[in-house]
């Protein structure tokens, strides 16, 4: 567990299964995931590089790989019915052993803060954050990826002038990414829309979310 500069270990995820995993789904995690798995910022030189964090059941990151045909993208997440939900779309069944990745998609399957500690300085041209766990309880509150102590760390990997996208239905969440982000020097940004932007592809968490009456915000926060 990485130790974070208050010296409390800490952690953004609950938990990393749900429910029992179908034979199909232990084969694409023993067999599949561990190819897919991103180690090199250079699997796909010269192209942008773009960084999804939790991406749940992969339905936006898919559409970013399939509307951007030229960039490069990593999708973080750590709970394994949703890495399963995303290799189900992209590896045939019964090729779980033998199917490479695709040349602009890599995985990473653990705490995307330590990616982005590990990544060069300014590698990162978007940075994607859909729908997170709020973890609403005040105990709770340093789980989330939106923090004083990120800041400096996404700005770090993240290139001047590029962008932060997030977007959240949950009303202490979004009064969060108010409070944290916008005293801050290293982003700006506009106020968040109320619906959803052209360019952003939808997902099955802000779905429900309308469904439930609640509104959604979108930012674009920009690197200084």
């Amino acid at each position: 567990m990485t130790e974070w500069p208050d010296g409390v270990p800490q952690r953004l995820y609950g938990r990393r299964r749900g429910h029992k995993l179908r034979p199909r789904q232990e084969r694409l995690l023993a067999e599949t995931l561990p190819a897919w798995r991103f180690a090199e910022p250079s699997f796909a030189a010269g192209l942008p590089l773009w960084l999804e964090v939790g991406f749940g059941g992969g339905e936006h990151t898919l559409e970013l790989l399939r509307s951007h045909p030229n960039t490069a993208i990593i999708a973080s997440e750590v709970y394994e019915t949703g890495l399963c939900s995303l290799l189900t779309e992209l590896v045939p069944e019964g090729a779980e052993a033998s199917t490479p990745p695709p040349a602009r998609l890599r995985l990473w399957p653990e705490d995307a803060r330590e990616l982005l500690l590990a990544l060069p300085e300014s590698s990162l041209e978007r940075l994607f954050l859909m729908f997170p766990d709020p973890w609403p309880k005040a105990r709770h509150a340093k789980r989330r990826f939106v923090h004083a102590e990120m800041l400096p760390i996404i700005a770090r990997a993240l290139k001047p002038g590029c962008e932060w996208r997030i977007a959240s239905d949950d009303p202490t969440y979004q009064a969060w990414v108010e409070e944290t982000l916008r005293p801050s020097p290293l982003f700006s940004a506009d106020e968040p829309a109320r619906e959803r932007p052209p360019g952003w592809p939808p997902t099955r968490y802000e779905a429900k979310a309308i469904a439930a009456g609640r509104t959604p915000l979108y930012w674009v926060w920009r690197r200084a």
